[in-house]
């Protein structure tokens, strides 16, 4: 009964190409969202800590850092796929397929999140951090026992907002051959005039968004100590 209902509803969609689809937009948001964290995390220390006040304070060094970050993070992402292709083909071999479409997703999203991560850094308790300093606590320390667990329900609610950027990169990505739900949606669905298949493609790239979005809430409140 079930099959016969969705059989009629979804006539073109094909369980095993529509779960392979998610798979690989899962892979490309959770490689990426990693890559994305770290570099986004050291990106962001570097603005915070070379900013005027900051612990290492480098205005130059700040400009210079702030300058890329602002670059990457003003191209549309469309366009930086086209950008990194050369790059792409000598690092991956390809310019097809997910691992393909990793390079633009982490230059797309890493300074984004560098962003977010140099703001919620700025509020973390000016007073918190002196009192770390009058207590001699080293520049390690105050990074890795202050700075960054004071900050962490910023830092999660940053790396949730850019996860849910990344499923859309990733399907933006998928138009132009990376695979997913995206490449799903454009070739099986647009090109060949089956709307239902676009349509089931969406509802899972909603459905990723929103466990996304309920799964960062849920750590950031746990992690919010007001």
């Amino acid at each position: 009964m079930v099959d016969a209902t969705l059989t009629q509803w979804f006539p073109h969609v094909q369980i095993d190409q529509l779960w392979a689809a998610t798979v690989e937009t899962l892979y490309m948001t959770a490689f990426s969202g990693i890559a994305t964290f770290v570099f986004g995390i050291a990106l962001g220390l570097a603005l915070f800590l070379t900013a005027r006040g900051g612990l290492f304070q480098r205005p130059a060094a700040y400009r210079a850092i702030s300058v890329v970050v602002n670059v990457f993070r003003s191209i549309p992402f469309i366009i930086l796929i086209v950008l990194l292709i050369p790059f792409t083909k000598v690092l991956i071999g390809t310019i097809l397929g997910a691992n393909a479409a990793l390079p633009a997703l982490i230059v797309g999203a890493a300074p984004f999140y560098a962003r977010l991560v140099e703001i919620g850094l700025r509020e973390v308790d000016k007073g918190v951090i002196e009192a770390s300093r009058a207590m001699g606590a080293r520049a390690g320390t105050l990074v890795f026992r202050v700075l960054l667990p004071e900050s962490s329900p910023a830092l999660v609610s940053g790396i949730t907002v850019t996860l849910i950027a990344l499923v859309s990169y990733s399907a933006m990505a998928g138009v132009i051959g990376a695979g997913g739900l995206g490449n799903l949606a454009y070739l099986e669905g647009f090109q060949r005039n089956h709307n239902d298949v676009t349509l089931v493609a969406t509802l899972m790239i909603l459905l990723i968004v929103f466990v996304i979005q309920l799964l960062g809430d849920l750590i950031t409140s746990l992690l919010d100590k007001r």
